[in-house]
């Protein structure tokens, strides 16, 4: 009878076809490796005072997998509490910046426990990636699921996500990096569709090279964290990074306003519409020398709920014609050709470096392709007019009145003509109440070449949204370009121009 029910379902089984595995049992993956001595590892065996480990990595947590160098040298050991650690210190070089200081790790687990705050993003990618192992295979001996594990076990432990896997010795391969040619073990794991890699040498610290994925219900799923061993001494004595010396070049943040809240956002196709963006931006009101955040979503031109992947893009600020070189570009000041967002979501801190008036931001889209390939999509960018305002503290204006404003106003929504709104500027310059920083004189052909940002610029300033400082910016343009004349005659015989000339009644 049992005979028969067995060929009764392989009878079943090749009529029906395959059948699926359970999701339970798909999970179950046997892995293992026999190496001499069948020995174990753990994420900072070994480790000692005088290695000095020099890394490219990259998290993507941190702008998306921006690739960055991590040096790290093992400076000596300090107590923190009742438990001896070691005192790395480090030395980042993130595009055209370097960030220098120290953090302390665990020698049972090699995990930064604390050091100095400029290192923190950094310090949670080096957690996130070269010591991920240690939540597997660390140097606690107390059973169970901690302590070193044996390349020859069939599973190191299973991934925290849904649909998860075991994570697994899987093969012995030689492989070679920019440090040199190793003899690893890929301990490995498949999570969204792909097979994640990390390739381990035993009784060495870390992993020297890795590539690992995020988990995904669909699609492609993004790098999570790469890194690559560049460089590898030990026993060095002397500090390495003694001549290092970063840059002073950090914003000085006293009085600035802070970028917590990410509230203030426009919404708009591309200038071809191509695709969409949907920009956030904080402060409301970006300041002169201090720090600004973004964090712009591309999204498709047929749905604005559908992120683009593979975004090559930069945000530049350009002049008033729009011209191109610009006068900045995000990207280059970080030492990128371009700016990279896989996922369409790209975060960005700046410091503000435009002079007090209209800033004309623009979001430039190379394309989407993934790094170093030329997109085959078309270019397309976004014009973003934000004002600028200055520090409190500094003024170049002096009591103006109230109906001034008044009178900028009206001319923003069209209630007087420019000529009106001309002849009031250059009243205020007349009588001393507008003080002019000292500009050329340009030649131009009248007011009817204002250009519309002006008018936005005078609007803000009308409802309180920019500060004098930027409203006189946008006056200098005026002047630069020849629209607006400045009088010959800055003699008055007025009492302070408190009230307004009969031609503005």
């Amino acid at each position: 009878m049992k005979a028969l029910f067995l060929v009764l379902t392989i009878s079943s089984i090749m009529i029906l076809g395959s059948f699926s595995i359970p999701s339970a049992m798909a999970q179950v993956q046997a892995g293992g490796v026999e190496l001499p001595g069948d020995p174990t590892w753990f994420a900072g065996e070994g480790l000692k005072k005088g290695d000095l480990f020099s890394y490219s990595m990259c998290h993507v947590d941190y702008r998306e997998c921006v690739n960055f160098e991590m040096d790290m040298w093992v400076k000596g050991d300090i107590k923190t509490g009742t438990e001896d650690k070691w005192l790395v210190d480090v030395v980042v070089y993130d595009g055209n910046q370097v960030i220098k200081g120290n953090m302390t790790v665990g020698k049972l687990a090699p995990e930064p426990s604390g050091g100095t705050e400029n290192l923190s993003v950094y310090r949670g990618a080096y957690k996130s990636s070269i010591v991920w192992l240690s939540a597997f295979a660390n140097g606690y001996d107390e059973g169970g699921d901690k302590g070193p594990k044996k390349f020859s076990a069939k599973s190191w432990g299973k991934i925290a996500n849904i649909g998860g896997e075991q994570v697994v010795p899987l093969a012995i391969e030689k492989v070679t990096v920019k440090a040199g040619t190793f003899d690893t073990v890929v301990i490995s794991w498949k999570t969204g569709g792909v097979r994640s890699n990390v390739w381990v040498v035993d009784n060495f610290p870390f992993p020297v090279k890795a590539h690992t994925y995020t988990h995904v219900s669909s699609g492609i799923p993004p790098t999570e964290y790469q890194f690559e061993l560049l460089d590898y001494k030990e026993n060095v004595t002397k500090d390495p990074f003694a001549n290092v010396k970063p840059p002073s070049n950090v914003a000085d943040i006293k009085g600035c306003p802070n970028t917590d809240s990410l509230t203030k956002s426009i919404k708009r196709p591309t200038e071809k519409s191509e695709y969409q963006i949907h920009a956030y931006y904080s402060p409301d009101f970006p300041v002169e020398g201090c720090p600004m955040k973004w964090q712009i979503n591309f999204l498709s031109k047929y749905h604005d709920t559908e992120f683009l992947n593979q975004v090559q893009f930069d945000l530049m600020v350009v002049d008033e014609k729009f011209t191109l070189p610009p006068l900045r570009s995000v990207a280059q000041d970080q030492g990128y050709p371009y700016l990279y967002s896989p996922s369409g979501l790209a975060t960005i801190d700046m410091t503000v470096n435009h002079e007090p008036g209209i800033a004309h931001f623009v979001v430039y889209i190379y394309g989407l392709a993934p790094q170093g390939i030329v997109p085959s999509n078309p270019i397309d960018y976004l014009v973003i007019d934000l004002p600028i305002t200055a520090k409190s503290g500094s003024s170049v204006t002096s009591n103006i009145p109230s109906w001034i404003k008044n009178n900028a106003g009206w001319w923003a929504d069209g209630s007087i003509d420019d000529n009106s709104f001309v002849q009031g500027i250059q009243f205020l310059i007349k009588e001393g109440i507008m003080k002019i920083p000292s500009t050329t004189q340009g030649t131009g052909t009248g007011p009817n070449q204002i250009p519309s940002w002006i008018k936005n610029n005078a609007g803000w300033w009308a409802d309180g949204s920019i500060d004098d400082n930027s409203f006189v910016q946008g006056i200098q343009f005026l002047i630069k370009e020849g629209i607006m004349k400045i009088p010959r005659d800055t003699s008055s015989s007025s009492s302070g121009g408190s009230e307004p000339p009969s031609w503005l009644d």
